[in-house]
């Protein structure tokens, strides 16, 4: 099977914001999307992973923006695995609108869990192989985030519709929350032109997240989530970290 993977999407009106412009949680929706159909064909999806008692998690994306499209216009997604690491599976992707010109690209770490244990499954000792494809075009694989103490904090709770099959918090609903933090007065006049997910442990529902977050110069949103269980066990209260670069925008 080919390792390069193109789809072609329309954006749908419900996946932009207030201002028309594709919501950073649907852009990471189409990742995951596309990485879900060319894992079919490689038979390397949920179904087939079911038989090994396996499934897939993504620990971190890297997502640079060249422009948010608009409901309507139409995008070539091109996608392909890169080598396997020892301990992820890597995977670029790269969006060109009806003109040929890039709107986005991505790179996102995937890793395999045991489905009854939520442990790590390293690639070598899976059975799962992909074959790996560099391009030359690849962004760089984004580093762990360090905790660090921010000024403001929020709190939120997980839900139903915060779900995903797997029975935790879509990594998607991250970035709504993430954009939440900030008023639509804000959003008016900046646009998102680059972010960084890191995903340290699954959060189920009804468990609580603390979003401890600040806005610097850039202008940088820096968000760390942290569950706020009593019990929880060190090195488990990191949910996830956030980092959002962002570009003011004449109106």
């Amino acid at each position: 099977m080919e390792p390069l993977f193109v789809k072609e999407i329309e954006i749908a009106p419900t996946a932009v914001d207030r201002y028309g412009r594709l919501k950073a949680s649907q852009l990471l929706g189409y990742l995951q999307q596309i990485a879900g159909d060319h894992s079919a064909l490689l038979g390397t999806d949920q179904n087939h992973l079911m038989d090994k008692n396996l499934f897939w998690a993504v620990i971190r994306h890297r997502v640079q923006i060249t422009r948010l499209p608009a409901a309507g216009e139409k995008l070539r997604l091109e996608t392909w695995p890169m080598p396997t690491t020892r301990t992820a599976f890597p995977r670029s992707t790269i969006a060109y609108d009806a003109q040929g010109k890039e709107c986005f690209r991505s790179i996102s770490l995937w890793i395999l869990m045991d489905a009854q244990t939520r442990a790590m499954v390293l690639p070598g000792r899976s059975g799962v192989e992909i074959q790996g494809l560099l391009r030359g075009c690849e962004l760089q694989a984004p580093s762990s985030m360090l905790p660090r103490e921010m000024g403001e904090c929020d709190c939120r709770t997980v839900r139903y519709t915060d779900l995903d099959l797997n029975g935790h918090m879509n990594n998607c609903r991250y970035l709504d929350w993430v954009e939440d933090l900030l008023p639509s007065s804000f959003h008016a006049c900046h646009e998102i032109r680059g972010f960084t997910l890191c995903y340290m442990s699954e959060i189920r529902e009804k468990e609580q997240l603390q979003l401890h977050w600040e806005l610097s110069e850039g202008p940088v949103l820096t968000v760390e989530a942290v569950r706020t269980t009593e019990n929880d066990t060190a090195g488990h209260s990191r949910v996830f970290s956030a980092r959002v670069e962002l570009e003011n925008v004449v109106l």
